[in-house]
């Protein structure tokens, strides 16, 4: 292989690897997501009447939550792997 086409594959892996890193941040976000769903117990403490809107909100809050930190893995295998 020449120099020039050498350089360029090593290039291409440097910045697979830089956007599967940047992938990866969204993880970062979804623990914190995860982290607030003691929000839920806090609020149901001080307010027991509102339990079971609270809970479907954190639900919600929590599934959204979950798919974010299975898609983000997901970009960066796909970013490393296949492209």
């Amino acid at each position: 292989m020449t120099r020039k086409v050498f350089y360029r594959l090593e290039m291409l892996e440097g910045a697979k690897s830089i956007g599967a890193g940047a992938a990866t941040i969204a993880l970062a976000g979804a623990a914190v997501g995860i982290g607030n769903l003691s929000s839920l117990i806090h609020s149901v403490v001080r307010n027991p009447s509102l339990a079971k809107q609270s809970f479907g909100y954190a639900i919600l809050g929590f599934a959204l939550t979950e798919a974010i930190a299975l898609f983000a893995p997901m970009m960066a295998f796909l970013i490393s792997f296949v492209f």
